[in-house]
This record gives structure tokens, C-alpha cells and sequence, in this order.
């Protein structure tokens, strides 16, 4: 038996959509939250920190998590060997076209001052080859090859009793609440073995925090009683979402003097990804509810978009390190440089994508585009 799923969720376009919009929000505030970046500013903001760490709690597991059930709607209609020549040509033809082209400017902007020219720098490239941003895209192959027999197993009937099991789970008023329960215990017994911060794909720490998400993408759209029960506890998941912001910040911007005396180190780090894990998931199946109710409907900015995104997320990260790197030189403010770097790489970016992309069917190849019908 197999499952026929719903060809097109609007309300997961738009949260496709919206979650890469701050994706390369974030990008652009990289430079003057403090972090390392390719770039950076020469002073930074501490306000823009505080913000931008509320935001990246859950940008990328809402991006994984949609990403999971677009894998599950692109499977159902297709045999297994269909799904990963198309997963080949979506995936894999960008990342390494983006490899070798769309990234060494990033790591030539970084180490400017050790290259005479990009020339220079390229005929090297094989000494500089870095997939960057695209770790997303990296990631996503991969998980979604290894996810092949799972989702197999839920377009079979035997996988009917687990399903009631989870709808069963999820018609309680914090039925869906309960599933970071397991990710809780991934992510905080994976840091012990993995405790970096890295995207390689061997940080299991990484893969598997961010798996969770795909494969709950996965379950979800095979199951579309799940998406009922996200509906209707939308509200009560909020209030969940609004308790664990709460307790995110308040530990956030707990005084080290004050949490050194009644925590260790270990304790800190493990209590840290604790409230960053709730944080992320309420946040997520909050989105996903409400989603149901403002997003579900179509139309031609919608379709506009969603064709547009995926070469949108290709390029912006190199766009932005480029034109950032000269606005960061400027002698003016933080909030200035931001607008200038907005009001620069977005045209550019779309430009970019209109005139040299969208037309042309190698460029539609080369940056995961579907057939210009």
C-alpha cells in the first residue's frame, strides 16, 4: 500500500521562503554580531548578538524540518532509484558547481591579503575548496540518501500501527510538544562525543540534531492527521513557545558570576542546549499550526518565489562577503553598513538571478532549477 500525499503545501512554501529570508538576514548581520565570519566589522553589536541568537535557534531546524517533508512529497510518486537521480541533480550538481565557483570568492575576500589577485588565488583552487553555506545542501543529500529506507517503511502499510501510535500521541493538548523529548537526548548525548560546533556532516552532534528535524518533516507530511493536530493545538503551543522564550533569555542572560556558583561547566553547556532545543521545537510546531491558518493558499508571488529561493540561498552568501567586505571599511555605523549591505546585495542578487539564471537552462541545471517549461 502506498500513501498518496498532497502535492503542494502552500503554507510550507511560504515558511520555505521565509526561513532562507532569515537565513540571509542573519548572513547579513554576521559581520557585527561579534562572531567569526569571512569578514568582519571592526567593532560590534552586542544588541544585534542578542537578537540574532533568538533567531538561530530554530531557522535551520524549520528549514530542515520543511526540507524533510518536501523529500516526502517528491518520493511519493517515484521508485526509490527515480528519487535519487533526482536528488542527485537538485543537490549534488549545485553543491559542486557551487564548490568550485560560487564559494572560493568568500575564501579569496577572507584572505585578501595573502593573494595578489583572484587569478592567483583560483589556479589553486584545489588547496582552497570549502563548501561554506552549501553545507546545507551537503547535508540535505545526505540525509535524504540514508532516509531512503524509512521512508520506504512509511509509504508501506507496516508502518500503519506507528503512525496511529504518533496521531494517538498527538491528539493530547502537548502531544507534539512531547517529540523533543528524543531530540533533547540526541542533542545532549551527542555533545558529549561531538562538542563542536562544525556542519560537517561527520559532527554527529550536527547531523543528528538537524536529522531529527528532516525526519520529523518526513513523518509529519505521511502522516496529514499530524498536521491537524498541530492546527488545533496551535494556541497552546504558543503559550508553550512564549514559556520557553522566557526561560531561553532568562538563562541567557543569566551572570556568569551568578551561574559559576551553582553550576559547572558541563552543567552550563548541557543546561544551554537544553533551553536552545525546547525553544527550537515549540517554535517550529508553533510555525507549522499557524502556518495551517495565514500561509495555506496560493498565489503568483508565491510560485514566484519558490522557484527563485533555492538559487536565492546559492548565491547570497557570496553577494554579501563581497560587498562586504569594502562596506565594512566604511567609517560609519553599525545600522548604516547593515542598510548599505541590504540595499546592495538583495538587487544585485536578483539581478543576478533574472538575467544570468532564470532564462537559461544550463544555469537552471547548474543551480537545482527545475525544466523552464
Amino acid at each position: 500500500m502506498q500513501l498518496k500525499l498532497q502535492k503542494r503545501r502552500f503554507d510550507l512554501d511560504w515558511w520555505r521562503v521565509i526561513a532562507i529570508a532569515l537565513v540571509y538576514l542573519h548572513h547579513v548581520g554576521m559581520p557585527f554580531n561579534g562572531d567569526d565570519f569571512h569578514i568582519m566589522n571592526n567593532t560590534s553589536s552586542k544588541v544585534l548578538d542578542d537578537v540574532m541568537v533568538f533567531f538561530e535557534q530554530f531557522r535551520l531546524p524549520l528549514l530542515f524540518l520543511i526540507s524533510g517533508a518536501g523529500t516526502a512529497y517528491a518520493f511519493s510518486n517515484r521508485r526509490w532509484s527515480q528519487f535519487l537521480k533526482e536528488r542527485s541533480r537538485r543537490l549534488l550538481i549545485p553543491l559542486v558547481f557551487g564548490v568550485f565557483i560560487i564559494v572560493p570568492p568568500q575564501t579569496y575576500y577572507e584572505h585578501i591579503d595573502v593573494h595578489h589577485s583572484y587569478g592567483t588565488f583560483y589556479r589553486h583552487i584545489l588547496d582552497h575548496l570549502n563548501v561554506n553555506h552549501l553545507w546545507f545542501i551537503e547535508n540535505l543529500f545526505y540525509i535524504s540518501v540514508i532516509c531512503i529506507p524509512l521512508i520506504l517503511f512509511l509509504k508501506s502499510s507496516r508502518s500503519i500501527c506507528f503512525k496511529s501510535l504518533l496521531v494517538r500521541i498527538g491528539h493530547f493538548k502537548v502531544g507534539m510538544f512531547t517529540w523533543v523529548l528524543p531530540l533533547l537526548f540526541l542533542k545532549l548525548i551527542s555533545k558529549v562525543y561531538f562538542p563542536e560546533d562544525s556542519k560537517d556532516i561527520l559532527n554527529l552532534s550536527s547531523t543528528l540534531f538537524y536529522g531529527f528535524f528532516f525526519v520529523a518533516g518526513l513523518v509529519m507530511a505521511s502522516t496529514p492527521e499530524l498536521w491537524d493536530c498541530l492546527k488545533k493545538y496551535r494556541k497552546r503551543n504558543a503559550l508553550v513557545m512564549l514559556v520557553t522564550v522566557l526561560t531561553f533569555y532568562g538563562y541567557y542572560f543569566l551572570p556568569s558570576s551568578i551561574a559559576s556558583k551553582f553550576f559547572s561547566i558541563p552543567t552550563r553547556w548541557n543546561l544551554w542546549y537544553t533551553v536552545s532545543t525546547l525553544l527550537g521545537w515549540t517554535f517550529v510546531i508553533t510555525a507549522l499550526g499557524y502556518g495551517q491558518v495565514w500561509f495555506n493558499k496560493e498565489s503568483r508571488l508565491l510560485r514566484l518565489l519558490t522557484e527563485g529561493i533555492y538559487p536565492f540561498y546559492i548565491l547570497h552568501q557570496t553577494v554579501l562577503v563581497i560587498f562586504g567586505y569594502y562596506i565594512i571599511a566604511l567609517n560609519t555605523s553599525i545600522p548604516l553598513k547593515i542598510g548599505l549591505l541590504i540595499g546592495t546585495s538583495l538587487p544585485v542578487i536578483l539581478l543576478l538571478y533574472r538575467y544570468c539564471i532564470y532564462p537559461f537552462r544550463i544555469p537552471r541545471v547548474l543551480f537545482g532549477m527545475k525544466n523552464n517549461r
